[in-house]
């Protein structure tokens, strides 16, 4: 797995310093798969290249170095984590809804040297309504499955004016971000460049969707799930 992830750090013009600490996250992620449910990915290829060079496609949509970082959604740590273990001054909070995750989370990052980064269960919308937690971020990203509008409004509260929500998205949104401009910039944000990049080592090409946060979330947002999920923006 080490040298997957050498070879495709190397074709997108990243650090190799981070490759045995990811290949040492790949291992301890497929070995707590066995018992909890951390990603569908079975084989260390896979997890090598779907989930971290995947993940490291963010590098090539902002500048990440010595910022403020939230993961929303994080499950097995994607793509924050990886983030972090490449680009060291990363601040990183890794958030999730399911406490067995973020229990994990919490003791992998012990095990692989970043104990720096803060693991928080707790429910998005909820989070995000906290004076620590509200517009605080330069950065928030998702993996998440779920429709951009919905993604929007969970994410885009944690950013300050002047930051940028990237959620990872499929070259085939088109459709979806043009249903998610008018919430978007109800939200504050405002559409940037997409960043569409190719998978090292796969022909799998991914889009990243960044969103500028040009003004204040207003107040009321996020709403409670059940009204994202009934009425979308």
């Amino acid at each position: 797995m080490e040298q997957m992830i050498r070879e495709g750090l190397l074709e997108m013009g990243l650090s190799l310093e981070a490759a045995p600490a990811l290949a040492e996250y790949g291992r301890l992620l497929l070995e707590k798969n066995q018992v909890m449910n951390l990603t569908a990915l079975r084989e260390p290829e896979q997890v090598a290249r779907l989930h971290f060079l995947d993940s490291a496609g963010l590098f090539g949509a902002a500048d990440l170095a010595g910022k403020k970082v939230i993961d929303i959604g994080s499950g097995g740590g994607f793509p924050g984590l990886p983030l972090r273990l490449i680009e060291p001054s990363i601040q990183l909070t890794l958030l999730d809804a399911l406490g067995k995750r973020v229990t994990w989370l919490s003791e992998v990052t012990q095990a692989l040297g970043t104990a720096d980064v803060t693991c928080i269960h707790a429910r998005a919308e909820e989070q995000a309504l906290l004076p620590d937690y509200r517009e605080q971020f330069d950065i928030a990203t998702s993996r998440a499955v779920a429709d951009l509008r919905v993604l929007a409004e969970l994410c885009l509260p944690y950013v300050k004016p002047g930051g940028a929500f990237l959620a990872m998205k499929s070259v085939d949104s088109e459709e979806e971000l043009s249903a998610a401009l008018r919430g978007i910039q109800l939200l504050g944000g405002d559409m940037g460049a997409a960043h569409d990049y190719r998978i090292p080592g796969t022909d799998v090409i991914h889009r990243i969707l960044v969103i500028k946060k040009a003004g204040p979330t207003p107040k009321g947002y996020p709403r409670r799930w059940a009204k994202i999920q009934k009425a979308p923006l």
